[in-house]
This record gives structure tokens, sequence and C-alpha cells, in this order.
């Protein structure tokens, strides 16, 4: 799997991109229907904003802030055919522009790992600014257990755990798997689900 020229180079092709299946990962679906995507929820790097309308729909006010302006005006129309109300906009997770702790739970759905060991500390830095302090991230990411070296950088265990060690709790890491549009003739790929705190 190339690494695309511009995030936006993955909304505009006529394939669709693998992490962009058209519905929420089933994780995601299972913690909001257990009442955990509630609230003010923001999604660091929605995409074309499934998880953001998810927890709209269940009641969540919800914000979805994704790097491609493309990726963002799908969200839109998506949010507008559903009916649903849902905020998104254009931006940087790195540097999010939102009001410090407005937020009472996260969503990162397959970011964390498209990030630098030195742009690390940023992102971390940058949801602690916007969520409240107590509320909670879910975050799911590619797993080193996935076997194969295509696709995006593996993550350890204990990189989440060093990454979120500085005023946050590591509640749980759990392995979960990640839907695709198929990719080398699998739908599946090993992932992490972390639930973390910030303290």
């Amino acid at each position: 799997m190339s690494t695309p020229r511009t995030w936006d180079d993955s909304y505009t092709g006529e394939t669709p991109a693998p992490w962009d299946i058209g519905r929420p990962q089933p994780t995601f679906l299972r913690l909001a229907e257990e009442g955990l995507l509630t609230g003010r929820v923001l999604d660091a790097g929605c995409g074309t904003g499934e998880h953001v309308l998810l927890a709209a729909a269940h009641g969540a006010q919800a914000t979805g802030v994704d790097i491609s302006s493309k990726a963002i005006e799908q969200a839109r129309e998506k949010a507008a055919s559903r009916g649903l109300s849902a905020h998104f906009e254009a931006g940087d997770a790195l540097n999010l522009a939102l009001d410090a702790n407005s937020q009472t739970t996260l969503i990162d759905s397959g970011l964390f790992h498209v990030f630098t060991d030195d742009e690390r500390p940023r992102y971390v830095s940058s949801l602690a600014s916007v969520l409240e302090p107590g509320g909670h991230l879910y975050l799911m990411c590619f797993s080193d257990r996935q076997p194969g070296d295509w696709g995006p950088r593996r993550v350890r265990q204990e990189e989440l755990r060093s990454a979120f060690a500085d005023g946050w709790h590591v509640d749980s890491i759990t392995a979960d798997t990640f839907d695709v549009n198929p990719i080398e003739d699998t739908t599946s790929v090993e992932a992490w689900l972390a639930v973390i705190r910030r303290g």
C-alpha cells in the first residue's frame, strides 16, 4: 500500500482508501452501543466521518477534524443525507484549534500510527489540550501482531504506554482488528484498542 501524495488524494480516486470502509469500525460500534461515545465527542482524524456520525446518532455533540478537506466535504455530505447534526472542519490533529478542555471523549481510529516519533509528543499534547480531565480517549492503531511489511507502521503496546505516560492513565490495551477494504486478499488487519484517560 503506497503512501498517498497528499491525504486529499486518498478521497478523490475511484478506489476507496483501505481504511475508508463506508461504515463504522465494529469496535467503535460496540463502544457506542455501550454508551461510551457520549457527551462532547471529537474524532481527531475523522476521514469521511463515520465515527462522528455514529456518535451523533447516539446523542453526542460530535465533531470531526481531518487534514483532508476532501474527506471533510464528504463527511458533511453524509451528515446532511442522514439528517444528523455534527460539526466537521479541516484541521491538523497535531495542533487542534478547539477550546481547552472542551471535549469529554476522543476517538482515534487509525491516526496514531501515521505519526513519526517526533510527531507523537505533539499529537499527545494536542489531544490533552482539548480533552477535559478524566475524559477518555479510545484509540485504535495498527498492531505489531500484523504479519508482513505492507501498510502503515506497526505499533507495540510499549510505544502506546510510553507516548501516554505523562498526564494520562492507560486503562487497557487489548488486541483487536480493523476492517479494511481488500488489501492483498485480506479484509481485516491486527490492531490494538487502547482505552486512555486524561489525568
